[in-house]
């Protein structure tokens, strides 16, 4: 199913709302941290290649993404960096978690009110992009890798 080409109007505004949300000036690196962990915990395959693609051009380290998983067990996430992402998995999970008092507080520590607004709005832009992408059964498909093994 092409939801593009189904409800241009309404893809066209997702897409206009993910150009607003990239051109806000929140810190680049944390929208691709907060993009990747929200797919991550998405389960979409598709999204999680798109998202290490993109970070890896524009700035996180590799060992940053290989680490992203379990952020909370490494000391290569800043208190910025964990803040942002318990607040992407809390929001990401909201019928789950019911984005508990202890996660707003951690993101209010380190982020002013309208950081943290440009980073829900983030976190619910890519969470539209993978609800999206997932119920249109759209595939990730593997280029320049060999898809299966034979051995």
């Amino acid at each position: 199913m092409n939801i593009a080409q189904l409800a241009p109007d309404l893809y066209r505004s997702v897409a206009a709302l993910d150009g607003a949300v990239k051109n806000s000036g929140f810190d680049g690196r944390l929208l691709h941290l907060a993009k990747l962990r929200a797919s991550q915990i998405n389960g979409f395959a598709y999204c999680v290649d798109l998202h290490v693609k993109e970070a890896l051009a524009d700035g996180p380290t590799p060992q940053t993404l290989y680490l992203l998983p379990v952020w909370r067990e490494s000391p290569i996430f800043d208190r910025r960096n964990r803040a942002a992402l318990e607040w992407t998995e809390s929001v990401t999970l909201a019928a789950q978690t019911g984005i508990p008092d202890a996660s707003f507080e951690a993101v209010r520590a380190v982020f002013s009110d309208s950081e943290i607004a440009q980073l829900t709005i983030a976190i619910g832009t890519i969470n539209i992009w993978n609800r999206i992408a997932v119920s249109s059964r759209l595939q990730h498909s593997v280029q320049g890798e060999q898809a299966s093994q034979s051995n």
